[in-house]
């Protein structure tokens, strides 16, 4: 879908993020693919989103479910290959859709050949294309929770790794890295893609001294507030790369800082990312205090800067919304309609236009070295057993109540969360307030949420209420509920009146 006007399409869209491991398998060995993606596009036709971003596909050992990549320009064969690749960008845009790739810049896999190379002596030229020290720092890595730094026995120096000791930082001062990753882009854009995710992009620029970090001694890992000058100068180069190319391609980045003000550095002067994701909302519980400081927070930084926002609720790495929300599926009702009329982009995982919670994975079964496995299992598709699947032992189990919530059986239930989802994104696309309006907060009881989205003659109301009972929250001039969560008295006149957990999106009344 193009952007309204002038407007680039990504401020207009939403955008539905795959985790192709367990979205869709076309080969019967239960672990999702390219084909299986390809073969299930009409979903998310039906849906109504405007873009798919696939969680990465990329040649790997598998270490890190694909952040370990050994090869940025080659398909792993567990998902396809680059024909199927091809054939899946081809009919993506041939639905009108934009395709978006996992792009991972701080690290490879240790089996990447740039690595084996560089490990093999320090003299050798690839040495400098990763991290080594004599002595190291005390910094600290994610995931694994120990040192960021490895001892190579070989060579008699440290590696830094800010994840896992399988995936080796790289260095990204030396301009033969920086050629090669921008060749990387070039590859992918070559070949059709409109724009990439990028994982921890903040990590990218490391502090030259290498002094020791207070918070690290703590325990906490320096990923969490790595936040370092020359990450903006790597940006720079990244987007002069996408600008290069036609059709608004963009970057969108994973800065993983728990501040809207530092975020909003990674947009640059217009000239770094084109979008950043805000995570506050995906801590959080439901809950009308948290959501209305992030929703005044945002409001505070982005829209003086210029800078628009972005919204999502559940991603790869996190438990899913529903199950944060302590399985109630009415807060996730209700948590969609807040998604997808906020001002800014909005971006769906995987399962949450079925309301699936975290699948319940026992220790000695996960997969995933940070235990993320839950809100990973696979998509139910169809009621009966193996939904979908073919087989009846796919990488992982499915979520619970996975005949009752599959997809073929929500897509004619007029109450059916699939439905809300869809109604709301059609809600959205016609309406140029909801699309790219202002957003100011009304006055309301605490324990709702109240805001209006305007566009010159556009306007919405959108309210919701967090609490178990009923609240009154009457609204000036006449108002009809456009999509409900509970789907009850849609296109009928607003009563003045909240059910209990319930959110609505008003409109006008003609009279």
């Amino acid at each position: 879908m193009s952007g309204a006007g002038t407007q680039p399409w990504w401020k207009s869209a939403v955008i539905y993020q795959i985790y192709p491991r367990s979205f869709a398998d076309s080969n019967g060995d239960g672990i999702g693919d390219l084909e299986g993606v390809r073969q299930r596009l009409d979903h998310l036709c039906r849906l109504g989103v405007d873009a798919l971003w696939l969680s990465p596909v990329f040649r790997s050992p598998m270490v890190d479910a694909g952040y370990d990549i050994s090869d940025y320009c080659d398909i792993d064969p567990l998902f396809g290959s680059l024909a199927e690749m091809d054939a899946l960008i081809a009919e993506t845009h041939a639905r009108g859709l934009k395709v978006l790739l996992d792009l991972v810049p701080n690290h490879t896999s240790d089996q990447h050949p740039w690595f084996l190379a560089s490990r093999r002596s320090r003299d050798n030229p690839k040495r400098d294309w990763y991290i080594w020290r004599d002595q190291p720092n005390n910094w600290r890595a994610a995931i694994s929770a120990g040192s960021a730094w490895t001892w190579d026995e070989h060579t008699q120096q440290y590696y830094l790794h800010l994840f896992l000791p399988e995936q080796p930082d790289l260095n990204w001062r030396n301009p033969e890295v920086v050629e090669a990753m921008h060749g990387v882009l070039r590859f992918w854009l070559d070949r059709g893609v409109d724009g990439f995710r990028i994982d921890v992009i903040h990590c990218t620029g490391k502090d030259p001294s290498f002094a020791d970090e207070p918070r690290c001694l703590a325990g906490e890992p320096l990923m969490k507030f790595n936040d370092q000058p020359y990450s903006h100068e790597i940006l720079r180069g990244l987007r002069r790369v996408a600008d290069s190319y036609p059709g608004d391609r963009v970057l969108i980045g994973e800065v993983n800082i728990r501040s809207t003000e530092r975020v909003l550095q990674y947009y640059g002067a217009g000239d770094e990312l084109h979008l950043a994701f805000n995570f506050t909302p995906l801590d959080a519980p439901w809950d009308p205090v948290l959501f209305r400081t992030c929703l005044r927070d945002v409001q505070q930084w982005m829209p003086p800067a210029g800078a628009w926002p972005t919204w999502v609720l559940s991603n790869h790495d996190n438990v899913r919304q529903r199950s944060r929300y302590d399985g109630s599926l009415r807060s996730a009702q209700a948590a969609a309609v807040l998604l997808l009329t906020l001002r800014g982009t909005p971006f769906i995982y995987q399962g949450e236009e079925l309301g699936l919670e975290d699948a319940q994975i026992p220790v000695a079964a996960q997969v995933d070295p940070g235990g993320r496995d839950g809100c990973r299992a696979p998509l139910p598709w169809t009621p009966a057993p193996p939904h979908g699947w073919e087989t009846t032992a796919p990488w992982l189990p499915f979520p619970p109540q996975a005949a009752r919530l599959a997809a073929e059986g929500q897509y004619a239930g007029d109450h059916s969360m699939f439905n809300l989802y869809r109604r709301l994104i059609a809600a959205r696309r016609a309406s140029p307030a909801l699309l790219l309006g202002d957003w100011h907060e009304l006055p309301s009881h605490p324990e709702v949420l109240a805001y209006r989205r305007q566009s010159e003659g556009d306007c919405r109301l959108v309210l919701i209420n967090f609490a178990d009972h009923e609240h009154a929250c009457p609204q000036n001039g006449h108002w009809q509920v456009q999509v409900a969560s509970d789907g009850i008295d849609e296109n009928l006149a607003y009563s003045g009146a909240l059910r209990p957990g319930q959110a609505v999106l008003l409109r006008p009344l003609e009279v």
